[in-house]
């Protein structure tokens, strides 16, 4: 009976710490989503209800944390391409995975300003290529081979076509947060094949108000 009294308070503190840290992380995730590098620990202790001490028992600083969230997101990334890989139709398949890496860049404000640091740390740089790439271009790949690409359409143009939509994602965000599925059709026409389905331009372009109130937000986030 002691013995059994003895071993109990440990194992419900294991408990308590992994659902703290659960609620670290998906705080974390919502606020760096929302606002980008920027958030502090003491932000995060606030967003997941839990007390600074607990946060920093568990991450020694903001770069800890942001290395967890963009672990998790690499992770979902690589789970979101093999299920396009696996989609019985290729074009679709690949429209699967453009439209998910679309959204999420354009949804997520801390994955995208991670991406763009990525040049400067060659260890995630590595993890994201090893993880992703060879999936991507095995899409790409079955998607040529299918002949529902344009002609000299590559995989890597993928990469640099998400960060196009990213750009007019960012730059639209703060008055039209839905724009960059627009772009992201015309995009997707733009290495079709012909005969491959075309994609419906469903939202509407910004209009010119919208254009210039981006341009003065844009210009107020350089200062």
């Amino acid at each position: 009976m002691n013995h059994a009294t003895a071993v109990s308070p440990p194992r419900r503190l294991r408990a308590d710490a992994a659902r703290n840290q659960q609620r670290i992380i998906a705080a974390a995730r919502e606020l760096f989503a929302d606002h980008g590098l920027e958030i502090t620990l003491d932000d995060v202790a606030e967003r997941a209800g839990v007390g600074v001490g607990t946060v920093y028992r568990r991450f020694a600083n903001k770069k800890e944390l942001i290395t967890e969230v963009f672990e998790q997101s690499i992770g979902e990334f690589a789970e979101a391409a093999d299920a396009a890989y696996r989609h019985p139709d290729p074009w679709f398949g690949l429209v699967e995975f453009f439209e998910y890496a679309c959204r999420h860049m354009a949804k997520n404000r801390g994955f995208s300003e991670v991406m763009l640091e990525l040049e400067d740390d060659v260890d995630r740089f590595v993890v994201v290529r090893d993880r992703i790439k060879p999936t991507v271009t095995a899409i790409v790949d079955r998607a040529r081979e299918a002949g529902v690409l344009a002609p000299g359409i590559e995989p890597s143009d993928f990469f640099a076509l998400i960060h196009m939509v990213d750009g007019i994602a960012e730059f639209a965000r703060p008055v039209n947060p839905d724009v960059w599925q627009r772009y992201m059709a015309i995009v997707l026409n733009g290495v079709r094949a012909e005969g491959t389905p075309p994609q419906q331009l469903l939202v509407p372009p910004l209009n010119d108000s919208e254009v210039e109130q981006a341009k003065g937000a844009c210009g107020g986030r350089r200062r």
